[in-house]
């Protein structure tokens, strides 16, 4: 029974001694577990965590060593037991197992620790995780931006260097850059630019901005377009002079904005074959290459809102309408071949114009000049928008009253505040500018043809009319006779007193007034009057020449002041300052006897100017400029020298000119006229160089290129500095500096045909 006791006892010390070891064996592989998570975790974030998770590691096996040494002594005892019935003497284990317990306890606390900080750690790690997937996607982006940055870099360094296309010079052209990166990228953006032979390289690109847009200077070996070399292969037409204007009326009949252009062409006929004929006997005409025209009036569309065209039957303006139909004439005359454009849609249709983002393709005409008004300008401007520049150069704009370089560079005007509006601005080349008289040498005279000549049958009709003692007005619309009645007394003590006014209403009472009548009736009335009386309005327009071709004196008012845009309202906005001395500055120059300028407020003056009219006898007097043939010889030459598109070609030729000093306070205009001679503009460049300028004795000690005036090239007399003009468009006859000598550009001219040089032709 003792024996069976012991073994119990036995048994359950063993059993006793399996689950303790079992108890401390669990805490041991969950650090052990833990202490590999940590290690798992720290090979994430780094070698230090690691170290200390070693440590702890190192404790839990210290631990371990002691359950172990405790097992063997249990053991130890129970197997060297012989005799159960007294069970062998233990040590007193008890101090050492409460001491194993704290440990314990302290390990399992630091596993806690360990597991906070294991679970710290795992949040780390996902936090730097998604720092890291954010740098990345940064990297990425910035890697995406520096090769787009190397690729456009890349871009320039082809459009420098492409082999396959070398480059020309682009100054001059300072959009062409600009214009060659984006068409680079965004060609594909619209068909038409396939349809033009753009195919994405540079040589493709740049032959459609230098030949189609004009953006870019012409490539080297294409100096002229494919159409242009088509044509090329071809012979030219050659101008031949007509002999009739029929072939014009199909034009211009049936067209309310011709209407009156029209009966002008039909009654003048004969006068213009003849005259062309004159001409052709006297010069060699037959090498003239036949030109393609635009004549667009813009002034004369629906669109322009003037209806000048319907005015002109009820005592409207004449003048515009007068050049017009006589440039349509002369272009006619001289074989060209000439398409009319009177509206918006005709423009469209005579330029091609289709929808879409490329300028049209070929033209319904392949035009070789333009000629309109600064109203059509702006209508060309408005449906071709950039593409304009294409026709830039070969546009000629009829500008009655002319424009002056100062109001046609669009900066200075902008710059210097000077009259702003549709006239003011417009960056053309002064020449440009076509007036109805030559007032302003920077503009190109255009001029009209004064109607003296008759037909056969209507000469018949007046070659037994005689002068009468009668002076017949020069005022269509009675507003124009308003204040004018003292002046009025003054003839009618005199002379009998003709009008042709739109209304009696207004006019004295002594007035025969014939009402709005027929240039032929005016021509008549004309060749019976003595005298044609002007009314100091309107200005610079065609009757006193007429009245002068009919043998009737012009009496012209003074002007107190001379009217301008500083000081008039008919003049305000218009481009330029020119001073108006007189109602007609042009006859003014003509003089007595056919022209009297006076003061209509002076009595003593108007009745001196009667008096010697009605004692004298003058013959018929028209300038030759303002016939017929004298406007076929201008424009004829004008058509054929006068190239503004090309810097090549020099006309007038250089051997024309005559180099003029202009004192302190004068202009080059006035210093040429007191020599005879008239500014010729187009000799500028070739002064603008102290080289040059040397060879005509002015003497440069010092220089300097500048725009900010428009009086260059100039020179200080007293300091020998020279100054020359940066800006081609700023060169000007008609202004002056008190403190500058200008060297002035002078030419001769023919008699009576200003616009030529005697070596012109």
């Amino acid at each position: 029974m003792k024996k069976m006791k012991c073994s119990q006892q036995r048994t359950l010390c063993v059993l006793l001694g399996i689950c303790f070891i079992w108890c401390l064996s669990l805490p041991y592989f969950i650090v052990s577990n833990a202490d590999q998570e940590g290690i798992d975790v720290t090979a994430h974030n780094g070698l230090r965590k690691h170290g200390k998770v070693g440590r702890e590691k190192s404790r839990t096996e210290d631990v371990m060593k002691s359950i172990v040494k405790f097992v063997d002594d249990l053991l130890n005892i129970m197997e060297s037991s012989d005799d159960l019935s007294v069970p062998p003497p233990l040590r007193d284990y008890k101090a050492e197992l409460q001491i194993l317990q704290i440990k314990m306890e302290a390990e399992e606390k630091k596993g806690q620790m360990k597991n906070e900080m294991i679970e710290e750690l795992r949040s780390d790690k996902l936090h730097l995780q998604q720092q890291v997937a954010q740098l990345e996607e940064l990297l990425k982006l910035q890697m995406e931006k520096r090769e787009k940055t190397d690729q456009q870099a890349k871009s320039d360094d082809q459009i420098k260097e492409d082999e396959n296309c070398p480059l020309p010079p682009m100054e001059g052209y300072p959009d062409c850059k600009h214009k060659l990166k984006w068409m680079t990228e965004m060609w594909k953006t619209d068909p038409c630019y396939s349809s033009y032979g753009v195919n994405g390289s540079l040589c493709s690109i740049f032959i459609y901005l230098s030949e189609i847009e004009s953006w870019c200077p012409v490539l080297p070996g294409r100096a002229v377009s494919s159409s242009q070399a088509e044509n090329s292969e071809t012979p030219s037409e050659q101008a031949v002079i007509r002999d009739s204007l029929e072939g014009l009326y199909p034009s211009l009949q049936n067209r309310v904005q011709f209407r009156w252009i029209h009966q002008r062409v039909r009654s003048m006929e004969e006068i213009w074959v003849e005259a062309g004929r004159s001409l052709s006997a006297k010069y060699n005409l037959t090498e003239r290459k036949a030109r393609k025209i635009l004549v667009h009036p813009g002034a004369m569309t629906d669109e322009s809102g003037f209806r000048i065209a319907e005015a002109a039957f009820s005592g409207g303006p004449l003048g515009e309408l007068v050049q017009w139909s006589d440039l349509i004439s002369t272009l006619h005359i001289l074989g060209h071949h000439l398409h009319l454009s009177a509206s918006i849609p005709d423009l469209k249709y005579f330029l091609g114009l289709h929808p879409g983002g490329c300028p049209p393709r070929h033209s319904k005409v392949e035009i070789d000049l333009i000629y309109t008004d600064i109203v059509g300008l702006k209508q060309f401007q408005k449906v071709l928008q950039t593409s304009w520049i294409k026709y830039k150069c070969i546009i000629r704009v009829l500008d009655s009253f002319g424009t002056e370089p100062d109001f046609n560079h669009a900066v200075w005007v902008q710059t210097h505040n000077l009259t702003s509006g549709p006239f003011s601005g417009l960056n053309l080349i002064p020449a440009q500018f076509y007036t109805m008289f030559p007032h302003t040498p920077d503009n190109t005279f255009l001029g009209f043809v004064v109607q003296h000549h008759l037909n056969s049958e209507e000469s018949e009709q007046i070659k037994s009319t005689k002068r009468r003692e009668q002076a017949l007005v020069y005022g269509k619309r009675a507003k124009f006779w308003e204040g004018k009645g003292s002046y009025l007394d003054i003839i009618h003590n005199y002379l009998e007193i003709h009008g042709t006014v739109d209304t009696s209403s207004q006019i004295p009472s002594y007035v025969k007034n014939h009402g709005i009548v027929r240039g032929t009736e005016v021509q008549t009335l004309l060749r019976q009057s003595k005298v044609f009386v002007g009314l100091s309005f309107p200005y610079e327009g065609p009757a006193p020449l007429e009245a002068l071709a009919n043998g009737c004196a012009f009496l012209n008012p003074r002007l107190h002041p001379p009217q301008s845009s500083l000081n008039s309202q008919f003049f305000q906005g218009k481009p330029n300052i020119r001073e108006v001395t007189s109602q007609h500055p042009y006859a003014e120059a003509i003089g007595e006897p056919y022209v009297w300028t006076v003061d209509m407020y002076n009595k003593t003056d108007v009745e001196r100017a009667l008096t010697a009219i009605l004692n004298q006898s003058i013959e018929p007097y028209l300038p030759y400029e303002f016939s017929c043939e004298g406007m076929l010889q201008r424009v004829s030459t004008l058509i054929e020298k006068q190239d503004l598109c090309s810097s090549a070609r020099s006309w007038p030729p250089l051997s024309a000119l005559q180099v003029v000093q202009a004192e302190a306070g004068t202009s080059c205009k006035q210093a040429c006229q007191r020599m005879g001679l008239i500014c010729e503009p187009a000799f500028f460049p070739h002064l603008n160089s102290t080289k040059n300028l040397a060879n005509y004795s002015v003497d440069c000690r010092t220089s300097e290129v500048s725009d900010s005036h428009l009086v260059f090239p100039a020179f200080n007399s007293t300091s020998k500095h020279c100054l020359l003009q940066s800006d081609p468009l700023l060169f000007s006859c008609v202004r002056s500096n008190q403190s500058l000598i200008r060297i002035c550009p002078c030419r001769d001219y023919i008699k009576d045909q200003i616009a030529l040089c005697k070596a012109c032709g």
